[in-house]
């Protein structure tokens, strides 16, 4: 009887402190830029809870990388895309300056592969999204987006509705942080909040 209960208390121990593991994350503290880097002379800062992100004087690329390297995940978060809104999300990458290494998972206008998955200084677009799933997109509303990277598959989805799958040798091998991105050519400005990831 004795070691049966204490072969309970032990079981229910490992299952909170694996509970504990997976439970979701905040990547963005609501108040400044605490856990990340910023790369490039484009704007980041915070403002009412919102983490913003918009072209600078010089309109070139600009990156906004977390200090910690993210091998598999599962991140939500929501943005607002004003003005142009071209943007994106990489995951498993590194950087030197501001030329980029790793996959991005678009942030876009409309029509133009948001949820889709390219590789920077790459193969360039390895997926994109079904033009219908195109429209899944809120233009100058909060969306809601949504990655889970686990060993080579990626997935993606757009206010709740799947985007792309793709499974992939090269990105199976990858490591490195998560990142933001402003796109160059200038007039860009993106808003960002509740970032939301659990470590898989």
């Amino acid at each position: 009887m004795k070691k049966g209960f204490l072969l309970f208390l032990f079981c229910a121990a490992l299952f909170a402190a694996n509970a504990q593991k997976k439970k979701a994350a905040s990547l963005f503290n609501g108040k400044d830029l605490t856990g990340w880097k910023i790369h490039g002379t484009e704007k980041w800062y915070v403002e009412k809870g919102e983490l913003i992100c918009e072209s600078g004087p010089d309109k070139q690329y600009g990156y906004l990388s977390t200090d910690k390297a993210y091998k598999n995940f599962d991140l939500t978060l929501q943005f607002k895309q004003e003005a142009n809104g071209n943007s994106g999300v990489f995951f498993r990458s590194g950087i030197e300056g501001v030329k980029i290494s790793g996959w991005q998972v678009e942030v876009a206008p409309m029509n133009h592969n948001t949820g889709g998955i390219y590789e920077s200084y790459g193969r360039g677009w390895l997926i994109k999204p079904k033009p219908e799933d195109e429209k899944r997109l809120k233009e100058g509303q909060w969306n809601t987006m949504r990655i889970k990277v686990v060993g080579d598959e990626v997935t993606t989805w757009l206010n709740g509705h799947q985007m792309v799958y793709l499974k992939d040798e090269k990105i199976g091998k990858g490591q490195g942080f998560i990142a933001l991105q402003i796109h160059d050519g200038g007039g860009i400005k993106v808003r960002w909040k509740n970032f939301k990831i659990k470590e898989l």
